[in-house]
């Protein structure tokens, strides 16, 4: 049989002749065995896409097929890890060649040295099947591992063991005589299978004021954060992964600037995790393919992510995915395109930008996994779009909104007014609002839907009178509209606003959110009725208690309901005493 050898190089994109292949096949090219996929057939020439740099390749080296798709180890190990994008450790490569990558290096997902503490949950003779547990491993402090049966397995336990193995041991025997160990493989861009998707009816509950009150999603939601350079899309994301209420994080830097990238690798291993005091680390994911790193590894770089948590998903785990920022990932996809000479789509995306963009939000949701048991666990999917200039009718933006249903639009003029986060909250909107109505109100106040209600309302109406006040001026206005200004100010500047900086205010709960909506509103009511019996605006304006409240964001949980209630009272005597 002949040999396969190099007939075409174009960048990352390599044409070999007479290889023997199947579509999505991982080979071994030139001399250095760098890793490549098979992308394109035609007749006896095969497309590579390269994941790594192939500059000094030439014509005529050797090109080797393994038989396998591209495919990531799934099993204890990965937690607390740092990845590139083809799931190589960075840690690892960093011991075998320094600061510096080198080509062709490949190291296992998993530490094959490393011995786990494994539990069986089965015993000789049990029937299992896809998806079933066989035992657990404590991975981290507060993550139990649970071991899977893989997908695509099934049948009665012949044998099984307990102690200490590493990840490639083999710890139990099928009938048929399959030998399961603590890991197994899985192809990265085939999504895993489940029993039943489920209904998006409970929040994933961020902490973030403007998120959770007034544009929420759904655990097993898709979302998206658009926005211009600078306008916090990356620090919104790393607030989700901080404060969410997911208990597993995967965050990928896909095509991220290398000195942000450096600012999420230095600062995650030092967080800790407010819910267990252990570092956040230990229950995230990090996959870092920074935008000097190979294109066609960043294009694998999100379906890495995605099999990572879906794998954690089928152990019962609510799962958040950030992916930082799909619009590197769709221009990785544009230049692969444009070096297979296919035909662009707008903006020179290929054309099928938007079914690749909908296949990897589609594996996002809340799901029924495989096991004759029931497990329930979720894939919440957020992506970043960096549009060019903040232009949200480019392809990547608009495609994006057809998919997800949570669209949170940063925007470059609340920045510049440093307003952070800086969400637009006239142009952003959430669909799954009205699925999770009823969770609002059983778990937080009766309320709650009123409440958000006229608080969107109040916010919609300043947007309408700000035209009219830039023209002749706020004192123009009728009394009760200046009051609606007012109101509006004080649930910008004492709501929407966050810090993600302070220590307080950094994370607001669901309770203390509601608290401060209750107040503004309190005040709205306490305020009209003034007016409507004549007391000046300027008096209304000029209260201390209404000054208070803006700040009661900064006051810690434990304090703030004593806090409110006391500047509540202080209001009550305010208005009793500018009404004489």
């Amino acid at each position: 049989m002949e040999i396969a050898k190099i007939y075409r190089i174009s960048g990352p994109v390599v044409v070999a002749k007479n290889l023997n292949a199947k579509m999505f096949d991982l080979v071994k090219v030139g001399k250095e065995e760098l890793m490549g996929e098979v992308i394109q057939i035609d007749g006896d020439k095969t497309t590579i896409q390269v994941y790594e740099e192939t500059s000094g390749l030439t014509p005529g080296e050797k090109v080797e097929n393994t038989g396998m798709p591209l495919s990531v180890e799934l099993g204890p190990g990965m937690l607390s890890t740092i990845y590139d994008g083809i799931q190589r450790p960075l840690p690892g490569l960093m011991e075998k060649m320094g600061a510096f990558i080198e080509r062709g290096i490949t190291i296992p997902g998993l530490d094959r040295k490393k011995k786990w503490n494994f539990k069986p949950t089965v015993k000789k003779g049990d029937k299992v099947s896809g998806g079933d547990v066989i035992g657990t491993v404590q991975e981290t402090t507060n993550i139990l591992h649970k071991i899977l049966v893989p997908p695509t397995i099934s049948g009665k336990i012949k044998e099984i063991k307990t102690g200490k193995f590493t990840v490639t041991e083999t710890i139990a025997v099928l009938d048929k005589g399959t030998k399961l160990s603590l890991m197994h493989k899985w192809p990265v861009k085939r999504p895993r299978p489940y029993a039943q998707k489920l209904m998006p009816s409970i929040p994933l509950i961020t902490g973030q004021r403007i998120l959770d009150s007034l544009f929420p999603i759904a655990k097993g939601g898709a979302g998206s954060i658009p926005g211009p350079f600078g306008s916090g899309k990356t620090v919104t994301q790393q607030q989700l992964a901080k404060w969410s209420d997911a208990e597993i994080v995967v965050y990928i830097g896909c095509g991220e600037r290398g000195n942000e990238m450096t600012e999420v690798l230095t600062e995650f291993p030092e967080l800790l995790d407010v819910k267990t005091g252990k570092p956040l680390m230990e229950r995230t994911v990090l996959i870092a393919n920074t935008s000097n790193m190979p294109v066609a590894a960043r294009e694998a770089s999100v379906y890495t992510g995605m099999t990572i948590a879906e794998y954690f998903r089928d152990q019962g785990f609510d799962v958040s995915l950030m992916a930082d920022s799909t619009s590197r990932w769709a221009e990785a996809m544009r230049e692969i395109s444009s070096r297979l000479e296919e035909m662009p789509g707008e903006e020179g995306y290929p054309a099928y930008l938007a079914a690749r963009l909908s296949e990897f939000y589609e594996r996002a949701g809340r799901v029924n996994a495989l096991g004759s048991k029931e497990v329930i666990g979720s894939v919440t999917a957020i992506g970043a779009v960096s549009p060019p200039g903040g232009d949200f009718s480019e392809p990547v933006t608009q495609n994006t909104l057809k998919i997800t249903k949570v669209f949170w639009a940063l925007d470059a003029k609340l920045a510049h007014r440093r307003h952070f986060p800086s969400i637009n909250w006239l142009d952003s909107y959430s669909l799954y609002a009205n699925s999770l109505e009823n969770w609002f109100i059983e778990n937080v106040a009766e309320d709650w839907v009123k409440i958000r209600t006229q608080i969107m309302n109040v916010l919609q109406k300043e947007a309408s009178l700000q035209e009219i006040v830039q023209l002749i001026g706020s004192d123009a206005l009728p009394e009760k509209e200046q009051l609606t200004m007012e109101v509006a100010r004080l649930i910008r500047e004492g709501f929407l606003q966050q810090n993600a900086f302070h220590e307080v205010d950094s994370y607001c709960s669901l309770k203390k959110q509601y608290g401060i909506l209750k107040s503004i509103i309190s005040f709205s009511e306490q305020a009209n009725a003034a007016v409507d019996v004549g007391v000046p605006i300027e008096s209304i304006i000029k209260m201390n208690s209404k000054s208070k409240l803006t700040k009661v964001s900064l006051v810690k949980e434990e304090l703030f309901e004593k806090e409110t209630e006391k500047i509540m009272n202080e209001m009550k005597e305010e208005f009793k005493s500018i009404a004489k």
